[in-house]
């Protein structure tokens, strides 16, 4: 089993912890990953996708609860939300750390029925498909070393457009990129589909008629990139706004969906105020853009949009061990100048990250970057254009051209 690079930050919850949830996507190895920390732990293992045991946490939560013993590992809680409010009593009647350990496929602060978020009970960990660096057995640095004092000048590269169309056409699903057959691949993500729609879905919301979702799902990963135009997909789609808005947070909740949120600042007033689409996985949204091939990619007029979805997941995935925490975001203003990806630090400091898409980058890409320095004043440390290139170019003490993969080497 590849390492998973958040399992220390679940170990280091457990310690301090009462609860400690595992969210994300179906498919994206939480099973494996707590299944393992059961067994070191002899901890009691139960699923929820099994009927039986389904059926004693819908019918009696408190007997359920209280039958798990000194530490339990709890599979896909989303199925029976009405637990929460017996975890709560058993935590409140012995609060020792790392005593539950659940995982869901779906937002549980989305869930019907939830009755106690467990406000300082709970830790929530999500967990993303494969990282790069996972696959490749590294933990790298990235984000801590963009907002250090000075970018590493010395890396050099392959330039491999090629690899990186790999990269992104494989995704980070296991199953999906166990199979090299694009009909193989195909038929998994169509499952996937339907069991997130008919399982997941359906627990979390009344929606009878599910047909429209896989649609949408299409809209969106032609959309990669893009700012979310609620009015044009809804057309495109022939429903209702207020429908698609329940349909979008839905696609949110089953983490099909994520959405980079815009930044904003006082120093800066004409900024666009729109998320940008991204859907979680970039070999899932190339499968719906119905692109066959890492090769065809390559010739697609997607290619620089699914670059962008793929380079965001990853910086998303590497949040999630940096030693510096961060919240993602891009910048866009009314002028159209614009930055694909903004990080920020607790203390308001700011490093904005350009996707390119060309082999070589030129002054001619800096110019949204340009515009953030400005917005972001005395917080400003850095700005990166990311792309296939071999070399880091300095343009400035902070504004450097940067080759993809340091994601993964620094």
């Amino acid at each position: 089993m590849k390492h998973r690079n958040i399992s220390t930050s679940i170990i280091a919850a457990l310690k301090d912890t009462p609860v400690v949830l595992v969210n994300g996507a179906r498919q994206t190895g939480k099973t494996t990953l707590v299944r393992e920390l059961a067994g070191k732990r002899k901890a009691t293992y139960v699923t929820l996708d099994d009927p039986g045991m389904l059926d004693a946490a819908l019918n009696d939560p408190a007997g359920f609860v209280d039958s798990l013993g000194a530490f339990a590992v709890v599979d896909e809680v989303q199925n029976a939300p009405n637990i929460f409010r017996a975890l709560k009593a058993s935590v409140d009647r012995d609060r020792r750390p790392g005593r539950f350990l659940l995982t869901g496929s779906a937002n549980v602060l989305a869930l019907p029925r939830m009755g106690d978020s467990l406000a300082g009970r709970m830790e929530i960990i999500t967990l993303h498909p494969f990282a790069q660096d996972e696959l490749a057995g590294r933990r790298s640095t990235f984000i801590d070393t963009v907002f250090k004092g000075r970018i590493p000048l010395g890396h050099a590269a392959s330039g491999d457009r090629a690899a990186i169309a790999r990269r992104i056409y494989a995704g980070g699903y296991p199953e999906a990129r166990a199979r090299l057959e694009a009909a193989r691949r195909a038929a998994w993500y169509k499952a996937y589909i339907t069991t997130i729609l008919q399982k997941d879905v359906r627990d979390i919301s009344n929606i009878t008629d599910i047909t429209t979702l896989p649609k949408l799902l299409t809209q969106l990963a032609l959309r990669s990139s893009s700012l979310l135009n609620l009015a044009d997909v809804a057309r495109d789609l022939s429903i209702p706004h207020t429908t698609l808005r329940r349909y979008m947070a839905l696609m949110e909740a089953t983490f099909l969906h994520a959405p980079l949120r815009p930044w904003h600042s006082t120093r800066a007033k004409r900024l666009v105020k729109a998320p940008k689409i991204h859907l979680a996985d970039s070999g899932f949204a190339t499968w719906l853009c119905g692109i066959g091939s890492a090769k065809e990619l390559m010739k697609n007029p997607m290619w620089g949009h699914l670059l962008e979805t793929f380079v965001v997941n990853e910086v998303r995935k590497l949040a999630t061990w940096a030693k510096l925490p961060v919240e993602l975001h891009h910048f866009r203003m009314d002028t159209g100048k614009e930055v694909d990806l903004v990080l920020e630090d607790p203390r308001g400091r700011i490093v904005g990250i350009e996707v390119k898409a060309a082999a070589s980058a030129s002054s001619r890409d800096l110019s949204g970057l340009m515009e953030l320095r400005k917005a972001a004043g005395k917080n400003w440390v850095r700005g990166i254009v990311l792309h296939p290139g071999a070399s880091v170019t300095p343009f400035s003490k902070d504004l450097h051209a940067v080759p993809l993969d340091v994601m993964w080497a620094w």
